[in-house]
């Protein structure tokens, strides 16, 4: 048993769903630490090899089923085993809507059968906290699972995170080239508490265990003040020793390719799904990734829960030394 439960519960036995992206790869990390045997379902065609980014740490068994099509999932995935808990951080690709249905719902829904017939009886579910106010495919696909979660009589715990570093990095290679930091508006129109993998990573694997998360739905951010974009243009600034320089973007640009976009989309359908995510990166422009008071439809810094220790602007600090690579993926949206 891990050195990390020496007086806690007995270990379980852990499915996970997107065990090999960066939050699911920190996520097994957390919990390989912790005495639990973790099984983990991929869902490309060859399993990444030892020395591939995206291998589970030792520890970790990983296997490739198609998450889409029950039948892949019984018989590659489950293989006819127990588990105890399922812990899911898959997500959709792109947001659109084809594919947020068939993983943000779909997939999740067999996994959660699957995960029944196989004796699981708690679920660890990484959602977004840009549900709380739903305009967008992916986030009606998440909240849909969501609710069939808690109707399915299973314990569960589903976590709604804030910003993530990766999501908040991809200006410091333009910056380090010389040009000016990108903001919408003023630089202020949106904050966000930004967590890192391992925080979050350890946040979730703890859930199994602390029965004050059980059948909740948490939404937690990192350490420290909420950060504006602007906020994190100077100290991206400060860290290259450069004076700030912002190019300030209306969103009124946002809403004007929209327009043409859905207009045109009518014809041709790869301009609708272009229109879909300008609507994406116009929602992550102007929405802060904060707890939402639904009464008065105000974001509010002080009711976001923190939790672990690393920030931000530790990780600009690592990225900028070339201490740490960033690890944009499938779901970078600027």
């Amino acid at each position: 048993m891990s050195a990390e439960r020496p007086n806690g519960p007995p270990p379980r036995r852990v499915l996970v769903l997107g065990g090999t992206g960066t939050i699911g790869r920190a996520t097994v990390r957390a919990l390989v630490s912790r005495g639990h045997a973790v099984v983990c379902l991929a869902r490309r065609r060859d399993p990444p090899g030892p020395a591939d980014p995206a291998a589970p740490p030792a520890g970790a068994t990983i296997r490739v089923a198609d998450v889409t099509d029950p039948g892949s999932l019984a018989r590659d995935g489950l293989r006819g085993e127990r588990f105890d808990v399922l812990v899911s951080c898959l997500a959709s690709r792109t947001g659109l809507p084809d594919d947020a249905w068939a993983i943000d719902y779909r997939a999740h829904v067999n996994a959660l059968h699957a995960a029944e017939a196989a004796g699981v009886t708690q679920v660890v579910l990484l959602s977004a906290i840009c549900v709380q106010k739903p305009i967008l495919a992916f986030q009606h696909a998440k909240l849909a699972f969501e609710q069939a979660l808690m109707e399915s009589g299973l314990a569960y715990t589903i976590v709604r995170p804030t910003a993530f570093f990766k999501s908040l990095s991809g200006q410091i290679e333009r910056v380090k080239r010389g040009k000016p930091f990108l903001v919408f508006g003023d630089g202020t129109l949106t904050a966000c508490k930004p967590i890192g993998d391992d925080d979050l990573g350890r946040y979730l694997a703890d859930c199994i265990d602390a029965e004050d998360r059980r059948n909740r739905v948490l939404p937690i951010g990192g350490p420290g003040e909420a950060i504006t974009p602007k906020a994190q243009g100077e100290h991206l600034f400060a860290l290259l020793g450069c004076e700030p320089r912002f190019r300030h973007v209306p969103v009124v640009l946002l809403d004007g390719i929209i327009a043409v976009l859905s207009t045109l989309g009518r014809l041709f359908p790869a301009l609708a799904a272009k229109a879909e995510l300008a609507r994406i990166g116009r929602y992550y422009a102007t929405e802060s990734m904060l707890v939402r008071d639904p009464a008065t439809g105000q974001y509010d810094a002080h009711a976001t829960p923190s939790t672990g220790s690393d920030t931000l602007f530790d990780y600009y600090a690592r990225l900028v030394q070339g201490e740490a690579v960033a690890e944009r993926g499938d779901h970078a949206v600027f």
